[in-house]
């Protein structure tokens, strides 16, 4: 079963990583590669349909697009699925499933408002996913107390403990508390919840084995593999305007 595969892949200490996909065909490089599994990135997704990140694409077109990769790959996949575009825990659950994919981050901040969700309420609402989806799905869940908690930096890291240890108790499998790259904060975190914890890979100043020796049970990349990918294309292809070599310009 490909979500016990995922689920037995975060381990403390020697974390799994996820390289972001957001088609098929990155999907598939990034199985090609050997890694165990694959994420999407929600901002990448959107992007390459032509929409903003923040729950602007579709779900109907988010679910299609993932059906798209989990057809492509046969390690489990896992989304980066926002706070869920609006779906209550059931429907969620049940479309979600139908797509292939096997693990989603859920994340506690509005994301067309940028504000926090109460805790208790987002414990709820990952409780209730986790009943309809029973053992079915890997559930990350996502706190962006750094990301959009006023206060102090110690504030933002009891805000993070605090609600990934509810996180967990309502059902989360890992935590993943965006927004910090600082070594001792992430070692902090991983002390104290109690349960796998997602970091991000930021852009690139820590070597992957330093998160290992953090605790750290998974490193994911967000899009800065899509942004990398198109920032190069857009490096061969303007040079191309100003020197006025492309025959399609006048």
């Amino acid at each position: 079963m490909k979500a016990e595969t995922l689920r037995a892949l975060h381990v403390p200490g020697k974390p799994l990583i996820v390289p972001n996909a957001w088609d098929a065909a990155s999907a598939r490089m990034v199985e090609e590669a050997g890694f165990p599994a694959v994420a999407t990135s929600s901002f990448a997704m959107a992007t390459i349909h032509g929409y903003g990140d923040g729950e602007l694409m579709p779900v109907a077109d988010v679910l299609a697009a993932v059906a798209h990769i989990t057809r492509a790959v046969d390690i489990p996949v896992t989304v980066d699925f926002e706070r869920g575009y609006g779906l209550d825990p059931a429907e969620l659950v049940k479309r979600f499933l139908d797509t292939g994919a096997v693990g989603l981050n859920l994340e506690d901040s509005d994301p067309r408002t940028g504000s926090m969700i109460e805790a208790g309420e987002q414990a709820d609402f990952l409780a209730a996913v986790r009943a309809a989806a029973q053992s079915n799905l890997v559930i990350n869940a996502r706190t962006d107390s750094f990301l959009r908690n006023a206060g102090s930096a110690a504030a933002q890291l009891e805000a993070s403990v605090e609600r990934g240890n509810r996180y967990l108790a309502a059902g989360a499998d890992c935590v993943y508390p965006i927004g910090t790259g600082d070594a001792e904060v992430i070692r902090a975190l991983t002390e104290r919840i109690d349960g796998p914890v997602n970091v991000a890979f930021g852009g690139g100043e820590r070597p992957v084995g330093e998160f290992a020796a953090l605790g750290v049970a998974r490193v994911s990349f967000g899009p800065m593999l899509q942004r990398q990918l198109y920032a190069r294309f857009a490096s061969v292809m303007l040079p191309a305007l100003t020197a006025g070599t492309n025959p399609f310009v006048s």
